[in-house]
């Protein structure tokens, strides 16, 4: 299935030491300009929301949002609840965006 691609390609960024996860974290890599994309569960709470996709849009880092915290958590292999994870390699970000927006055209069709 199409997102287990992406969750296997988030997976393989973290085990390639390509991620930072949690809000906090997140927040000051999109600060640093560390960040190449941001993945936001879908059910984070609308204040989580409102802060990581603000930082985003001032700091001009893509961002989706994709799947749900307790996916976007075992994907990376967190001990906790991570809402929030940050592609920190253009090349893992294209690659994640480019299967997202395969499974966007995907649910156009349907």
């Amino acid at each position: 299935m199409q997102n287990d691609r992406i969750l296997s390609m988030i997976g393989l960024a973290k085990r390639a030491g390509k991620i930072t996860a949690g809000a906090p974290l997140c927040e000051k890599t999109i600060k640093s300009g560390k960040s190449e994309l941001i993945i936001i569960a879908k059910d984070i709470s609308e204040n989580g929301r409102k802060s990581v996709t603000d930082a985003c849009k001032y700091y001009s880092v893509r961002y989706i949002e994709y799947s749900d915290m307790n996916e976007l958590s075992t994907a990376i292999g967190a001990e906790g609840v991570r809402v929030v994870v940050s592609v920190n390699d253009k090349g893992f970000a294209d690659a994640i965006l480019s299967k997202y927006a395969d499974l966007q055209i995907g649910r156009k069709g349907e």
